[in-house]
């Protein structure tokens, strides 16, 4: 069933009719078919088919072992599904959990598979237990591992109870109580489950040239991880008609953090395509500057403020360094080199060419993430974080190294290659890194040349206001003197450049429902326009709308507000989960799923409804830190 259909399937589960795809010669999967399970170190992919078919091991940004989805069957993926065709499934999270459940049912009878990673396992680990829940069901296991993103075919031993599998310096072990065979290079076996009966099944990541991992109990494991998992939900301080939305999407964000450093992943994937068949497919598998502020914030208003003050100590230790050296993006821990390369022997998602590892656009200039760090920073003392003592001296240099280079043209939010600008949000960001500095020295006390920076960023905003404004389209435009549109305008009543009743406001507000709303959904830009409407090559960016919500909620606009967020709570999948994009003329969710960046806006935009006040200024009038100290 479409989750536009009934909403409310989200919470319960999604039933899919008919067979589910035959395991050889398979179709590829929507995006939306898939659902999400993740220990903080990593996260699998699991399809509404029963078969996962991504996993890095033993980080979010590892090769891949299982691949299959952006390729086929060969490049690596683990199924567990009827031997038969003729089985309906429906599929649901274990409520405040991130266990999932998919539930094959037929004419001989009925089972479920029950897909967790584990987190208290003494090594990386996937756990499916089969459990039988009427009639008797002849059941088929499918193991097929390839290392290096599908391209190393391990060597595999059999040993008592499983396999153990071996490239280089990966280890896999498999442990199954039920016989095994080897087929064409995959690992097989066929059972059945009878109603009652429970199969566990786990895999183990390890290094090659230790000891394969320990043996571990998969039902103890399933009651710990899943205690983990409902006891962090259940602190969520949120109780809205739209809990379990917010829930949801805290506990994805939570599933993409990495929990020795605090870095959240903007997507566990890479190169699922902006575009169906296109080449706009990037590596989401790192952490972005540009979503400090809106992760703290997103965690603080649920109560989250042990992974706020984890993310935001991220963030500073990722800084740490000259001011010119500042990246727009780092690896989990802040590696800085993501050098970009691609891997030719994947086919690609539906044929997405080219798969890209590494993101090359960490060497790009973006002027905003100095306004994004500095607000972060900001709204951290705001909303009550443990002061950290070197923050002021790190900022007092970024902005010495940012009045520099301000005028420069930069190569914008949206990380274009085809040359620098002078982007119009770049430079509103630009401003709010000195605007941010001098509330935070006038009202901390905290010591800085803010004559100074007050010139600076009063500087700033005559320019912006003076070669941003298009007068003849009563708006404000993408770049410097430019008459092209841009969803990131929306942005500038948020960071508080402008009131958001200011008449050049309400015409840039105006002017993007009238150009970029595609069925009433935000575009980022519009280039070259296709026949289907949208901008050339990509969906919706569902980021985009939610910050309409929050325009429309400034606006007093508040029935707009709700009704968009209602449509975009429709897009998410059967899982409560969102992917960067949505192709409104194919109706499917496109781009790296699931995607931070959009579940943070609907954790945003529904916090904010929900008080009637934005949540940047609940933060700033409330804060809730339970054991931190104002600075």
């Amino acid at each position: 069933m479409d989750a536009s259909v009934d909403p409310a399937a989200r919470h319960r589960g999604s039933k899919k009719k008919g067979a589910p795809p035959a395991p050889g010669g398979r179709e590829p999967l929507r995006i939306e078919d898939y659902g999400l399970i993740g220990d903080c170190r990593s996260a699998a992919l699991v399809g509404i088919d029963g078969s996962i078919d991504w996993l890095c091991w033993p980080r979010f940004d590892s090769g891949a072992c299982f691949a299959a989805l952006l390729g086929d069957e060969t490049n690596g993926r683990w199924v567990i599904r009827p031997a038969q065709d003729g089985f309906a499934t429906d599929r649901g999270y274990r409520d405040g959990s991130m266990v999932l459940e998919t539930r094959f049912s037929g004419a001989g009878g009925s089972f479920a598979v029950i897909d967790f990673m584990a987190v208290n396992a003494p090594s990386p680990s996937v756990v499916r237990i089969v459990e039988g829940h009427g009639g008797k069901v002849r059941v088929r296991l499918d193991l097929t591992l390839r290392f290096d993103y599908g391209s190393s075919v391990p060597w595999v031993e059999s040993l008592d109870g499983g396999i153990v599998a071996i490239a280089g310096p990966n280890l896999v072990m498999l442990r199954a109580p039920v016989p095994l065979h080897g087929e064409e290079l995959s690992t097989v076996a066929e059972f059945d489950i009878d109603e009652g009966r429970r199969i566990a099944f786990t895999l183990s990541y390890g290094a090659s040239h230790l000891a394969p991992p320990a043996a571990f109990d998969a039902e103890d494991s399933l009651r710990t991880t899943e205690s983990f998992w409902t006891e962090w939900s259940n602190r969520c301080t949120y109780r809205g008609a739209r809990r379990d939305a917010i829930v949801r999407s805290l506990l994805t964000l939570k599933a993409l953090t990495y929990t020795e450093t605090g870095g959240i992943v903007a997507a566990p994937t890479t190169s699922l395509p902006e575009r169906l068949g296109g080449e706009r497919n990037w590596d989401y598998r790192y952490c972005w500057i540009r979503d400090a502020t809106l992760t703290l914030a997103s965690f603080m208003g649920g109560g989250y403020f042990e992974e706020a003050e984890a993310w935001r100590d991220w963030l500073h230790r990722s800084l740490a360094g000259t001011p010119d050296d500042l990246q727009i993006m780092y690896g989990i821990a802040g590696e800085r080199w993501l050098a970009e390369r691609d891997v030719r022997w994947l086919p690609g998602y539906r044929g997405a060419k080219p798969v890209r590892v590494g993101n090359a656009a960490y060497k790009q200039l973006q002027l905003d993430v100095w306004g994004e760090m500095m607000d972060a920073l900001h709204l951290a003392r705001e909303g009550g974080l443990v002061h950290l003592a070197s923050s002021w001296a790190l900022q007092i240099e970024a902005l010495r190294h940012l009045e520099e280079i301000w005028r420069e043209p930069d190569d914008g939010i949206w990380e274009v290659r085809g040359g620098r600008q002078h982007f119009t949000h770049s430079k509103v960001m630009a401003w709010v890194a000195f605007d941010r500095c001098v509330r935070d020295a006038e009202k901390y006390g905290l010591e800085g040349p803010v004559e100074r920076w007050r010139h600076v960023r009063d500087e700033i905003h005559r320019t912006v206001c003076e070669r941003g404004f298009n007068t003849r389209l009563n708006s404000f435009t993408q770049t410097f003197d430019g008459d092209e549109l841009d969803a990131s305008l929306l942005l500038i009543p948020h960071v508080e450049f402008l009131p958001v009743d200011d008449p050049r406001v309400a015409g840039t507000v105006a002017a993007i429902e009238r150009d970029l709303l595609i069925d009433g959904f935000v575009a980022r830009y519009r280039t070259e326009t296709g026949t289907d409407g949208l901008p050339a090559g990509e969906g919706v960016f569902l980021a985009c709308s939610f910050w309409l919500v929050d325009v429309y909620h400034r606006q007093g606009r508040v029935d707009d507000a709700n009704a968009l967020v209602e449509r975009l709570l429709a897009l998410r999948n059967d899982l409560g989960l969102l992917s960067e994009e949505y192709d409104t003329n194919a109706n499917c969710q496109v781009g790296n799923f699931p995607q931070a960046f959009s579940h943070l806006s609907l954790v945003q935009s529904i916090l904010s409804l929900h008080e009637d006040v934005p949540l940047r200024d609940q933060l700033r009038s409330s804060p809730q830190n339970p054991t931190g100290q104002r600075p």
